[in-house]
């Protein structure tokens, strides 16, 4: 449980990272969005590879046409109560009005949970930590962190209180994986364990389409499917491995 918890709350120290260089980094909005477009690929990687393949594998067909379809329902619902607090759209395409950074705030912790439970349960039954997934999480974390810590900043709150507040997302992060792993082990993997993996899938997928992959294609330009493709090929080598 503590080993989960760990690995969670790495994969979710980088959120902390992209809001100091939000803060204090000066980098080109192209480049963050070809950084995000890295991690989209990353990420539909370990979604294929990681999640809806592995959940079928034990599930099967049922389990992860349920999951898909309840986690994409799930985000979408969530995302539509976030833009009508304030966030439009989470990331570099939010537009410039009063608590959009506590949005994106939200939006991450929305994303975050589940895949921490994800991560945690890779380890159950004695396994090793899904390294695509770790890594795919991991990067995608910095460019939202790095967009929202902008936000935050230019709504008047201080450096200090900003990189507190991402830290205590992170350490939520770390918890969730520590507590899904605690939790699946009770309840039995063989039943659980799958049904997590095709919701993450599914809230993942309906994340991507609706806010990173715009936001890489709108500022990261021509390049950005390059960076797609080169995070595809790196988070799927490393599954291979």
């Amino acid at each position: 449980m503590l080993a989960a918890g760990l690995w969670g709350l790495a994969a979710a120290s980088t959120l902390v990272l992209g809001a100091l260089i939000g803060l204090y980094g000066r980098f080109p909005r192209q480049m963050v969005a070809l950084v995000l477009a890295f991690g989209v690929g990353a990420l539909i990687s370990a979604v294929a590879f990681d999640l809806a393949e592995e959940a079928f594998r034990v599930g099967g067909t049922v389990t992860v046409a349920i999951g898909l379809g309840t986690g994409a329902l799930t985000y979408y619902a969530g995302d539509q109560l976030l833009s009508r607090r304030g966030g439009k759209r989470r990331g570099a395409r939010v537009e410039q009005v009063s608590n959009n950074g506590l949005a994106i705030v939200l939006g991450a912790l929305l994303d975050g949970i589940p895949e921490s439970i994800v991560l945690g349960s890779t380890l159950l039954g004695g396994a090793s930590i899904s390294l695509p997934f770790f890594f795919a999480v991991a990067v995608s974390n910095v460019p939202e962190a790095l967009t929202a810590a902008v936000d935050l900043r230019r709504e008047g709150h201080r450096p200090g209180w900003v990189i507190g507040l991402w830290v205590v997302v992170a350490l939520i992060s770390g918890a969730a994986a520590a507590l899904g792993f605690g939790a699946l082990g009770e309840m039995g993997t063989s039943v659980w364990v799958p049904v997590i993996q095709a919701f993450a899938a599914g809230a993942i997928l309906t994340m991507l389409a609706d806010t990173m992959i715009p936001e890489a294609f709108e500022n990261g330009g021509d390049l950005a499917g390059l960076a797609t493709a080169l995070g595809f090929a790196a988070a799927f080598l490393l599954s291979t491995t």
